[in-house]
């Protein structure tokens, strides 16, 4: 499969290099010689080639964009809008594009022909880098523009990246248990709040493969996001340095914004009755439950692809919510709620509340338009949140 993919690429890049060729522009619309390789040394690459960040850009990344606008590609909305945050008033030196821009799942998204010429043409793209972006590794190796920076979230976070987890109660998608049973599980805390686990030497390496299961949603994680956040600047500066030092000052203002926002999520957990959460849906929190030494339960993993909760997991998790005297079953964004309301109607008082915190994964670019910004989402997850742990 993977091989047909690359096949694919090739044929759309080298047909985007011939249409290139008849006016003589390099792939971001410059001559051709001001975006060649420069053939220098980096201190570091990802699996493509390409520098990669968190290492330091090269001296050739540093002179491409004189005299244009910077070609910035992020693949989900969270990328997207720290990169203007960072930009700020400066924004308009700048093309920033939204590649999930009409609200795609990442688990699900395949690039189209326009979205590899735009990645193969750009100065730099942000990606995360698990098995999702699988098909990143083959559009970079392709890629017409050989400098370009390419940011790598699960890289930047290096070994503190989760491996996704099946806890219990949760479904298995090979086996559908629901139960908890036949599967193995940490003896020292089995309901992810990251004690008691091993976590794998390997780092993620960002093509996807022999990584499957990394827990991909960093995002969800205000801490890190303030490593993104400045890893992404980091790169940012080193390409356009003339700007460096308002990236600078727009970063440490936005790291504020985060690290507030961050101290508020601790001080509500800190003083809420409830310590754990319970989701009748897909759980991609697991950064964020692990940062404030919460507990939780779950359907399904984050990354799954499940949407029928088996007998045993509707069974298990009603009866965590009367054991746990939950006030509320929590969903993510999207309109069916069938599990929360299946797993209610078998408690005891059938009374607890549906809440939805909103994971950022269908967000589009018209949400970004009208005024959807990350902290603005994440603030709204604190007050749901203080809400389920009444």
């Amino acid at each position: 499969m993977k091989k047909i993919l690359v096949f694919i690429i090739t044929v759309i890049l080298a047909f985007g290099c011939l249409s290139a060729c008849g006016t003589g522009a390099g792939p971001s619309g410059t001559d051709s010689s001001e975006t060649s390789a420069s053939g220098k040394e980096t201190s570091g690459t990802d699996v493509s080639g390409k520098e990669s960040y968190g290492t330091s850009a090269s001296d050739s990344s540093e002179q491409k964009t004189e005299g244009r606008k910077i070609k910035i590609v992020a693949t989900i909305f969270p990328e997207y809008d720290w990169v203007m945050n960072i930009l700020g008033e400066d924004a308009a030196n700048a093309e920033v594009s939204l590649l999930l821009d009409k609200g795609v799942d990442m688990h699900s998204f395949q690039p189209s022909a326009a979205d590899i010429l735009e990645i193969s043409g750009c100065d730099m793209f942000i990606y995360v880098g698990g098995v999702s972006d699988e098909w990143a590794g083959a559009v970079l190796k392709e890629a017409v523009n050989k400098d370009i920076t390419v940011v790598n979230l699960l890289e930047l976070l290096g070994d503190t990246v989760r491996e996704e987890e099946i806890i219990d109660g949760m479904q298995d998608e090979d086996h559908a248990h629901g139960d908890g049973e036949g599967r193995e599980e940490s003896d020292d805390h089995p309901h992810g709040d990251g004690e008691g686990r091993e976590e794998s030497d390997d780092h993620p390496h960002g093509d996807g493969e022999g990584h499957e299961d990394y827990d991909e949603h960093v995002w969800l994680s205000l801490r890190n996001a303030s490593i993104l956040v400045r890893g992404i600047s980091e790169a940012l500066q080193k390409i356009d340095p003339e700007h460096a030092e308002t990236y600078k000052k727009n970063t440490s203002a936005y790291l504020e914004k985060l690290e507030a926002l961050d101290k508020a999520f601790q001080e509500n957990v800190s003083d809420s009755r409830v310590k754990t959460v319970l989701f009748g849906d897909r759980f991609p929190f697991r950064y964020l439950v692990d940062d404030y030494g919460l507990s939780y339960y779950a359907a399904f993993a984050g990354c799954s692809a499940e949407t029928e909760a088996s007998f045993e997991t509707i069974t298990f998790l009603s009866k965590k919510v009367d054991e746990l005297s939950l006030g509320a079953v929590l969903t993510i964004e999207g309109n069916d709620h069938r599990i929360a309301e299946t797993i209610i109607q078998n408690t005891k008082n059938k009374d607890q509340k549906i809440l939805t915190l909103d994971s950022l994964q269908s967000v589009t670019s018209k949400d970004a338009q009208n005024g959807y910004t990350y902290l603005a989402a994440m603030g709204k997850n604190l007050e749901v949140l203080r809400e389920a742990l009444e």
